[in-house]
């Protein structure tokens, strides 16, 4: 543990180095003109949800050695929240796994909305809120429609366009990510061979995602997937109890050929849990993903 936390540390130092250099630090900013960072080899890739007319970008990252030969696949990790975590997650695969292409997904673009992360309420919800105002600000319960566009629209552009192998795709989601990817693996399991679930997010009165009559009553025997679930210690008893309760049900004979790991991170909080997660999971995927 000790190790990995090092590991941590050595990534937001090595982000914080890069930052300080090209922002200009210790400079007159006054009569200085300030350039901002781009993250080495991340493409930016606008990207429409053909079916729903909403525009997203896609945050790629090619390995440093990616090959240009149709004989090399890759393995690609897909992940949510894309302006939020591409950074560590960058970082984090840079040292760890090397030879995988990251692709974020980003909120919609074209939501006219003070926030730029509204859409992410919408997309990444499984039911939809009993408040009629919560609902018709956010519109949740968009889920199975941001899956659609996911399977119809951005894994076909990545794999028309880069040299992937199509049965190592994996998934990152943290939080309501989190939440979206366990919809995923139960209901289209088959468009993840591996799963990164980090820190559930809760709501008061709703049954945790496992506890859904609609889930409740699928039968998984033959679904083959790696699940890494992860939780912080510090946080909510029922986000603690979710993920616990989530990792006895994959281990139960309704899934018996899943892998699954559970990790509850010591003395982390919600916030806290994410960098952990991000360099945990990212170890356990590094075990599946090897080329």
């Amino acid at each position: 543990m000790k190790t990995i936390k090092l590991l941590i540390l050595t990534i937001v130092l090595s982000l914080n180095t890069i930052f300080a250099q090209k922002s200009g630090v210790n400079v007159d900013t006054k009569n200085t003109e300030i350039s901002y960072l781009e993250l080495p080899r991340i493409q930016v890739i606008p990207i429409k949800d053909t079916k729903n007319k909403r525009q997203y970008e896609l945050y790629i990252k090619l390995p440093e050695g990616y090959s240009k030969d149709n004989d090399t696949k890759y393995p690609v990790i897909y992940f949510t929240d894309a302006m939020w975590h591409v950074e560590i997650l960058s970082g984090s695969a840079e040292y760890i796994i090397q030879e995988a292409i990251l692709v974020g997904i980003s909120w919609q673009k074209d939501l006219n909305s003070d926030s730029v992360y509204t859409s992410r309420f919408r997309d990444y919800s499984i039911t939809k809120s009993s408040n009629p105002e919560h609902q018709a600000k956010y519109q949740f319960g968009g889920a199975n429609d941001h899956l659609a566009f996911i399977q119809n629209d951005v894994i076909p552009y990545v794999e028309n366009n880069y040299h992937t192998d199509p049965d190592n795709r994996s998934y990152f989601g943290y939080s309501m990510g989190r939440k979206f990817g366990a919809y995923i693996l139960f209901t289209q399991p088959d468009t993840f061979k591996n799963y990164i679930l980090g820190s559930p997010s809760v709501s008061s009165n709703k049954p945790y995602i496992h506890e859904l009559e609609s889930i409740k009553n699928l039968n998984r025997k033959n679904l083959n997937a790696n699940i890494f679930v992860s939780v912080g210690a510090l946080e909510r008893k029922d986000a603690v109890g979710q993920a616990i309760g989530l990792a006895s049900i994959l281990r139960s004979e309704n899934y018996t050929t899943l892998s699954s790991k559970l990790e509850v991170i010591e003395s982390a909080d919600h916030s806290k849990a994410f960098p952990m997660t991000a360099v945990l999971g990212m170890y356990w995927l590094s075990d599946f993903i090897k080329k």
